[in-house]
């Protein structure tokens, strides 16, 4: 039996999204979706904050006892089929990139089922999961509090989420670079503040405990970063990137005035976030 793979789309239930757009949607999953052969290789950021979420589900015990899981952004199912293989349940993994969703259906059996869906209007009925596991998607939509909205909504009483997004500060030494070699033209992706994300939690998630953390990661140069992003389908998204490439005279100027450490790598920052919430 294979695994069942399909595409829907959601309903209108979501409020109203945020007037400044981090790109057309279509353009996040193609780019995702060309990253889905190489993106595993690339996912060490994406494996620290998951693994911190799957630690916090599996130390709730047997407080945790679901009948059907979802992962929100599975992505190429990585952390999918880790969940499957915890809990004996019906496991649900949506993406909204058809090529992340056909990767994972790929590398997996029948136990999960896999969905092309948008995390802002999910296709699902009310009280449908126990947990929701959703690591490092919601940064790529316009208004975080339509997936908290939905989150919510398709959680049981009693049903838990584990979520995980980058905060404003994020690529802080990359972006600095950029400013220099090419001033007043965007190169870094739109992330939300920390006080805004907050604000938004509390007025839709109740309670939802907070934890944030910034996460260092080495690379061999500047351009080894931008490797690692494209090989993740994770560069600048903006409608306001440029539309040729960059001029290779601005690339080195970015990378002469990349910070260096003392052995010659450059260390990026991630500013991370992670929300437990459980429904009332």
């Amino acid at each position: 039996m294979s695994a069942v793979v399909t595409s829907v789309s959601g309903s209108d239930r979501a409020p109203e999204a945020l007037a400044t757009s981090i790109a057309d949607k279509s353009l996040i999953a193609s780019q995702f979706g060309g990253a889905s052969k190489t993106y595993d290789g690339a996912s060490r950021l994406q494996q620290i904050m998951g693994n911190e979420m799957l630690g916090a589900l599996k130390r709730a015990g047997d407080d945790l006892r679901p009948r059907r899981i979802l992962d929100l952004g599975c992505g190429t199912g990585w952390f999918t089929r880790r969940i499957a293989q915890s809990w004996p349940c019906q496991v649900t993994g949506v993406d909204l990139s058809p090529g992340m969703i056909g990767q994972a259906s790929e590398q997996s059996g029948p136990v999960v089922e896999w969905l092309v869906a948008d995390a802002e209007s999910l296709p699902f009925p009310s009280d449908s999961f126990d947990v929701v596991f959703s690591n490092l998607m919601v940064q790529w939509c316009d208004d975080p509090r339509t997936v908290f909205a939905e989150c919510r909504r398709v959680l049981r009483p009693g049903g838990r989420l584990v979520l995980s997004t980058l905060l404003e500060g994020t690529l802080t030494e990359l972006k600095q670079a950029w400013a220099v070699a090419d001033p007043g033209q965007p190169h870094i992706n739109r992330f939300e503040s920390e006080s805004d994300l907050r604000q938004r939690i509390e007025a839709l998630l109740p309670d939802a405990r907070v934890d944030t953390r910034t996460i260092a990661l080495p690379y061999a140069s500047p351009m080894a970063l931008a490797a690692e992003l494209r090989l993740l389908g994770a560069g600048f998204k903006s409608e306001n990137r440029r539309k040729t490439l960059t001029a290779p005279g601005r690339v080195r100027t970015m990378c002469r005035n990349y910070p260096k450490q003392s052995d010659g790598t450059a260390v990026a920052s991630y500013e991370a976030a992670w929300v437990y919430w459980q429904a009332s």
